[in-house]
């Protein structure tokens, strides 16, 4: 009896243990993935940690908080938000200096480290910059803009196209406690003076002349037409591109003869957690660019963190985001969130097919890209060039693919996951906005064999609590649902207002749905419970009373063998209401009399009747700017025949394009009874 009992004693003991060890390697894996999770109760895998994240933020990301950055003074109050009223305050007590964060630590342990890698328009012509050199460049920099009189608070605008001289200049902006107003490089002289005049700037950054696709562009002269409309800028920084000369003014400042004056040396300034990091101008629905507002800690430690888990970004890795530096993506995931982790970043002057349509993948090879970022107006760009020009090159250095800006279509995400990424690749489709920071829903994190499927961006960040709204505000629990997409709690990497105008910030994403921010896109939820992005709420056509989103109907027309790309819009029509007006761009030598029936049958397969296009009109290309957007708006004037409010198109990549779809609408028009 005795032995007995003792047998059972020990059976239940061994079982007890067995739980205790199988519990601590569940924990040990959630805490492999993040060492921050072993100090998280009951999380035990990924889907855990995000689960934890967002029931539990306070925790979640004061932990995270401390572990990532490195401060100067701690934060005493982790969050103080309250969205109805547009308020959003992250680590507050709390002062750091993002320029340290993003470099003077990394230069302590690893100096020779590679942190940026310089693609510049000439192939094979790269340039790679220590840490070390970053940091004394920004340093340099930092130190002649206090020279020069910049203070802290007062706002610089960057008007550079990618070089490590922008990104140092963004640097020195941070480390002198200046804010940064980065304008692309291709906006026109009328638009860089409405926003120079906005952020109230006195100092100017540019170059003497931009190089893209083997194509000259007069920076310097865009700038000087540009000031002469803005009685705030005392001085203008000019840097060379190439070689040169160009007419300097009495404002002038010749920024790298006077850098070599500066000593290498710039002492950081201590920033609340809230001070103002830059401000980055995004489009308006009223027309009036809004200029929104991050801030330090907050965009800091979110743009790191989803750069390090979206990406599954290692030491050592080489990560390539071929976004311009002046829109959101290239802030986040070009500069401050690789060189936050320590990283090596690339930053791509040139075009996908400058000189030739091979030129990413020539890329990918010669620098051993890990991580490969892109949009997906490219990613159909040259999947109209067809598969060869990929397979000439070794691209076994990528993991991960990413897909940004919008909503990729089926058949694009399976050239880029078979074709590019050799079917191995998992690829993040990302969806996010200049107003969230950082990357809000994608496929990864998420375990090691969780599904992707085609097309979703599926899985909220840590963090992240999306809510689908229906017409009358009212949350959608269920899945197999549609609506409004909104974040229905705050994160720390979300902006905080728009620049002079925070009333218009409340009214534009808190108004609509209180208690909940409003991405002004729609989405659908699966019965899985992933989120598909639907597009934009202003791009949803009304169609005899069927609510269509231009997104969904430009997928099925690029799922037709013969399209290469497509833009949807929605047109005026004497019985619907709306009719559906579809611009198809072919792949190449394509030769099929029968085009149109054939996609209006597919969309009415695939999707209904009543979304097929009511007008067809072939293209050889679409309007787009040099970042790869279309410009679905310029293509509403054209189809309204309002040419007089095309407004200004220096910023499309190429305005002849314009002129085309014009004669083409109106051949089309000539034909139609």
């Amino acid at each position: 009896m005795w032995l007995s009992h003792g047998r059972v004693q020990v059976s239940s003991l061994s079982h007890r243990l067995l739980r205790a060890v199988q519990g601590r390697r569940r924990k040990s894996h959630a805490a492999a993935f993040m060492p921050e999770a072993a100090g998280f109760e009951g999380v035990r895998d990924r889907a855990g940690l995000q689960h934890f994240s967002v029931a539990h933020a306070e925790s979640f990301w004061s932990r995270v908080a401390r572990h990532r950055l490195e401060w100067m003074s701690p934060f005493h109050t982790v969050l103080d938000c309250d969205l109805e009223r547009g308020k959003v305050r992250w680590f507050e007590g709390g002062k750091l200096n993002v320029s340290v964060n993003c470099l003077d630590r990394h230069a302590q342990t690893c100096p020779q480290k590679v942190a940026l890698i310089w693609e510049r328009d000439e192939p094979g012509s790269e340039v790679k910059v220590t840490y070390r050199q970053l940091l004394e460049m920004t340093c340099r920099a930092g130190n002649l803009l206090r020279r020069r009189g910049v203070k802290k608070g007062d706002a610089v605008t960057i008007y550079m196209p990618p070089c490590p001289l922008a990104v140092a200049s963004m640097l020195a902006c941070a480390r002198i406690g200046a804010v940064h107003n980065v304008v692309f490089a291709g906006f026109s002289a009328q638009a860089l003076a409405e926003r120079i005049r906005d952020a109230r700037s006195s100092t100017v950054i540019t170059v003497n002349e931009g190089v893209r696709g083997g194509k000259i562009t007069h920076l310097k002269k865009t700038v000087d037409a540009a000031v002469q409309s803005c009685p705030t800028v005392r001085q203008v920084l000019v840097a060379m591109r190439t070689d040169t000369p160009v007419a300097m003014t009495t404002k002038d400042v010749a920024m790298e003869e006077e850098m070599k004056m500066e000593d290498g040396v710039c002492e950081p300034e201590a920033m609340d957690s809230e001070d103002v990091l830059f401000l980055l101008y995004t489009s308006g629905s009223t027309g009036k660019p809004k200029g929104l507002v991050h801030t330090q800690a907050g965009y800091l430690l979110y743009t790191s963190l989803t750069h390090k888990y979206v990406f599954d970004y290692n030491d050592g890795d080489v990560f390539g985001c071929v976004a311009d530096i002046g829109w959101i993506t290239g802030h986040s995931y070009s500069v401050y969130g690789p060189l936050a982790n320590g990283g090596t970043t690339v930053l791509f002057e040139s075009t996908p097919v400058y000189p030739d349509p091979g030129r990413y993948w020539e890329m990918v090879e010669r620098l051993k890209i890990n991580q490969f970022y892109g949009a997906p107006t490219a990613i159909r760009l040259l999947l109209k060039y067809g598969d060869q020009w990929v397979h000439k090159y070794d691209r076994s250095s990528l993991r991960t693919l990413g897909s940004v800006g919008e909503p990729i279509n089926t058949e694009a995400w399976e050239w880029y996951h078979t074709v590019v990424g050799e079917g191995r690749c998992p690829v993040v489709d990302t969806w996010w906005q200049t107003e969230t920071g950082g990357i809000c829903i994608a496929p990864r994190p998420s375990e090691q064999d969780a599904e992707i499927v085609p097309g979703m961006a599926m899985r909220p960040f840590f963090g992240i609590k999306p809510a689908i709204m229906d017409s009358e505000g009212k949350v959608l629990t269920s899945n197999e649902a549609s609506g409004a997409l909104c974040i229905s709690q705050p994160w720390p990497g979300m902006a905080r207002s728009i620049y002079n105008d925070h009333q218009r910030f409340i009214d534009t994403y808190f108004k609509t749905y209180p208690g909940h921010f409003f991405t002004g896109d729609g989405a659908h939820r699966s019965k899985q419970g992933y989120y598909q992005i639907t597009g934009r709420l202003d791009d949803v056509i009304n169609v005899s009373g069927h609510r269509i989103g231009t997104a969904e109907i430009e997928d099925v027309v690029n799922q037709c063998p013969a399209v290469a790309e497509s833009a949807v819009i929605g047109c005026s029509h004497h019985i619907k209401g709306q009719g559906v007006y579809a611009f198809v761009v072919l792949k190449q030598d394509v030769q099929d009399v029968d085009l149109t029936s054939k996609i209006n049958h597919t969309v009415s397969n695939k999707i209904a009747k009543y979304a097929c296009p009511d007008h067809i009109q072939f293209v050889q290309r679409l309007p787009k700017t040099r970042s790869g957007k279309i410009m679905r708006r310029v293509l509403r004037k054209v189809v309204e025949c309002d040419l007089s409010g095309l407004g200004d198109l220096s910023t499309l990549d190429d305005p002849a394009v314009v002129q085309e779809i014009i004669q083409g609408h109106s051949d089309l028009r000539a034909k139609q009874p």
